[in-house]
């Protein structure tokens, strides 16, 4: 079961920072990337020293998302392997 949590945290990490090149939307003057939360945003306004603005609460969602995703995965598999 650690290891089931350990590997499901892992693997969600990877897979909401793969996320992030994932455009969501692009309202004027930036593009969100990230899914299901847009996390990361590429702002292009003029005379910004930095373009990109991180939201770390929904990063932390994201990766809480993702983990639980792939965590209830293999539970059900295991589960219907056993009732078939």
């Amino acid at each position: 079961m650690k290891k089931l949590v350990m590997l499901s945290i892992g693997i969600g990490i990877v897979i909401s920072l793969l996320t992030g090149f994932v455009s969501v939307r692009t309202l004027i003057g930036g593009t969100h990337y990230g899914f299901p939360l847009a996390w990361r945003i590429e702002v292009v306004l003029p005379h910004e020293r930095n373009p990109w603005r991180f939201n770390i609460l929904y990063l932390i969602t994201d990766v809480i998302f993702w983990s639980i995703v792939v965590g209830v995965v293999p539970v059900l598999i295991r589960r219907k392997k056993g009732k078939v």
